[in-house]
């Protein structure tokens, strides 16, 4: 295990990667404590990498990464950000009827995803209620109103309006045939997986 040092670098700082492992960390629902223990390494350790503050040997690395289930080149990536044009809108399927939904976050970001919605009159995600595996659901009306029933309770949500609720609830979402259509941001937190759901959610959208 290296030290904190940086004199084995040659007197250069070595690559920060503790917001990487952090947000790795968070994204497989991990406390410190379960990384340490699965890699081998201590739990202090673990939380002077999460804030930079020690150097780590290539195996120690390597556990930890397996710990993460990342792969340990995906730490070494620039972290410039990835823009996602305006006419350039991934189309997603993500059941549901009469509507189209498009991803706006990149496809690998794990922390947090960002769906747009156009939704129809009369459509929405269907009567069934449905779960998704995420912490935070959060719905934002671009344009239109949208009724959403979270644990069997109805929610109905102007232009401009934001609900945040737990995305573990059971819940739906409509918009009123005699409404007119509906433009929704949605954002979870952590990201969808990207199996389990009730459609693959990266197909293309149809």
């Amino acid at each position: 295990m290296a030290s904190a040092s940086n004199a084995s670098n040659g007197g250069h700082p070595p690559a920060a990667i503790g917001a990487q492992l952090r947000a790795a960390r968070l994204a497989a629902r991990k406390s410190m404590a379960e990384v340490a223990e699965q890699s081998g390494l201590t739990k202090g350790f673990v939380s002077k990498l999460e804030r930079d503050l020690a150097n780590v040997s290539v195996a120690s690395l390597i556990r930890l990464c397996d710990a993460l289930e990342i792969s340990p080149g995906s730490l070494f990536q620039a972290g410039r950000g990835e823009v996602v044009r305006r006419d350039a809108y991934p189309p997603v399927n993500f059941g549901g009827s009469r509507m189209r939904e498009y991803l706006l976050t990149p496809s690998g970001e794990k922390r947090m995803q960002a769906l747009l919605s156009d939704i129809e009159p009369g459509g929405g995600s269907g009567d069934e209620p449905y779960r998704l595996p995420a912490d935070v659901e959060f719905v934002f009306i671009l344009a239109g109103r949208l009724e959403v029933t979270v644990a069997g309770e109805p929610v109905t949500l102007e232009e401009r309006d934001a609900y945040t609720f737990p995305a573990s609830t059971e819940h739906t979402f409509r918009v009123r045939p005699e409404h007119g259509p509906a433009r929704v941001l949605w954002v979870f937190s952590p990201a969808l997986p990207d199996t389990g759901l009730p459609r693959a959610l990266l197909e293309p959208g149809t």
